[in-house]
């Protein structure tokens, strides 16, 4: 049985800490790797590595350091098959939306690193009277990575190219529900000594990671409660924060939409990945003229996913990653359905190993239930019957979460006011539409700082300006 170990100054390292968690195959419930549960002194080690081989990294020109990423990039696409079946095994992603994916992160890096090439990192601006000004943009210095569970290897990707190619160095905490295919990508790494480090353990070690006097900046993606901690213990630190938390978004269909074709396209944006995605669709609301039909689509969509291990042909939706999530999702059904709500298909926990759970669809359901406000993470679809376009972009609009949503309509009226919903992304007639010029920062409770495209650097460095009269 492999226990993990920890990545610090270019060395795999045993932890300081005495406890070993199993990482559990939530298909089979078998153990399948040991990990450690970590110890302050392992990030200590970490961050030190970090502090100290930030210099030199920094020093590199920028074009040597978009070699190395891009170099990494080659490697993780060359070795996708393997990271893949790693996901699957320990978080449950079916292998070929698996593949969508990385392949979608592996080109976002490269985009990245094509970004930092034409990013002005050094700046002259000419005033009128002569004089110059020389706009730099310094690294910040050492930085933390802190990953969620359900996309972990697109997540510490789409997390940490801007920062190791703006300068930074970087401490990477992947959630200790799926470290497994972390371990590996970081593997394919080929960085100086200190540049990435790896500290694995629970919630503990993110918590002093974040505490720490020298990591700069924390990128984190998780729970609104965890994301709120994090904001907290790095502003009494002045440093800075990139919070991507929880999201409940909304789906709104309008009387054009054509029922059947919609209906397909939101079983997917809600079921996929067994729901387990930040910007599954949660909340939906379709206009009463094809509500009928379109919900009948919705169920059969539903049931017509195949269901098992992620690793066996043909599947389509996986188990949820553990036990905790499924009850959840068992929970937020329940108090559905003692609110009056209906369960159109699923609902059921089904008895087998694993902690599999099927598509399932609600109607009559209203504000009052769980599944309408709090995020579910599973393949929950509830629908509400709205009487008009409007009603459907209030109620899309009237929620704490703004991470994104998406919007089905022909009107060309209806697709302009679609952009009035407060989220960081509002896709139109496409879900997870758009491509690496993407731009957004997350409404409410569901985040803070910008990410995307330059933005990206711009949190990555901190800007100084050295003022130059004309004279000199």
């Amino acid at each position: 049985m492999q226990t993990l170990q920890n990545l610090i100054n270019g060395g795999w390292t045993d932890s300081r800490g005495d406890v070993v968690l199993d990482l559990v195959n939530p298909a089979t419930e078998e153990v399948i790797a040991r990990h450690p549960a970590g110890s302050p002194e392992d990030v200590e080690r970490a961050v030190t590595a970090a502090v100290a081989a930030q210099p030199n990294w920094a020093a590199l020109p920028v074009t040597e350091r978009v070699a190395r990423i891009s170099a990494w990039a080659d490697a993780v696409a060359a070795h996708a098959d393997q990271l893949v079946e790693l996901e699957c095994r320990e978080m449950g992603k079916p292998l070929g939306i698996g593949r969508t994916f990385l392949d979608g992160a592996v080109a976002g890096l490269r985009a990245v690193a094509e970004e930092a090439l034409s990013y002005d990192f050094d700046e002259v601006v000419v005033r009128p009277d002569g004089g110059r000004t020389r706009i730099l943009r310094h690294a910040l210095g050492a930085t933390a990575v802190i990953t969620p569970w359900n996309f972990p290897v697109t997540a510490v990707l789409g997390a940490i190219g801007p920062l190791l190619a703006a300068g930074n160095t970087v401490v990477v905490k992947p959630s200790e529900r799926a470290p497994w295919s972390i371990v590996r990508l970081l593997e394919l790494a080929e960085l100086p000594p200190g540049v990435v480090n790896l500290v694995l353990g629970d919630g503990r070690v993110g918590a002093r990671l974040t505490e720490h006097d020298e990591i700069q900046l924390v990128h984190f993606t998780g729970s609104v409660a965890s994301g709120k901690r994090v904001g907290a213990a790095a502003g009494e630190r002045l440093h800075r924060t990139v919070l991507e938390l929880g999201g409940k978004d909304p789906v709104v269909v309008d009387a054009g939409a054509d029922p059947v074709a919609t209906a397909g396209a939101v079983a997917f944006g809600a079921f996929i990945n067994t729901g387990q995605i930040c910007t599954s669709m949660e909340r939906i609301y379709v206009h009463r003229d094809i509500a009928g039909p379109f919900v009948d689509a919705l169920v059969a969509a539903a049931e017509s996913f195949p269901v098992g291990n992620g690793l066996d042909e043909g599947v389509v939706l996986g188990p949820l990653v553990d036990e905790r999530q499924r009850d959840t999702v068992v929970r937020h059904v329940e108090d559905a359905v003692a609110k009056g709500a209906k369960v159109r298909t699923g609902g059921f926990v089904p008895e087998r190993k694993g902690f599999f759970y099927p598509p399932t669809v609600l109607t009559d359901v209203d504000d009052s239930m769980l599944v309408m406000t709090e995020e579910t993470f599973g393949p929950v679809a509830p629908v509400v019957v709205v009487d008009s376009f409007e009603e459907g972009l209030e109620r899309a609009s009237g929620s704490r979460y703004g991470l994104a949503a998406t919007v089905y309509t022909a009107d060309p009226g209806h697709i302009e006011a679609a952009a009035r919903i407060p989220a960081g992304v509002t896709w139109v007639n496409q879900w997870q539409g758009g491509g690496p010029e993407r731009l957004y920062e997350p409404a409410g409770d569901s985040g803070m700082g910008a990410t995307g495209a330059r933005a990206a650097f711009d949190a990555a460095t901190r800007p100084a300006s050295v003022h130059i009269p004309a004279a000199s």
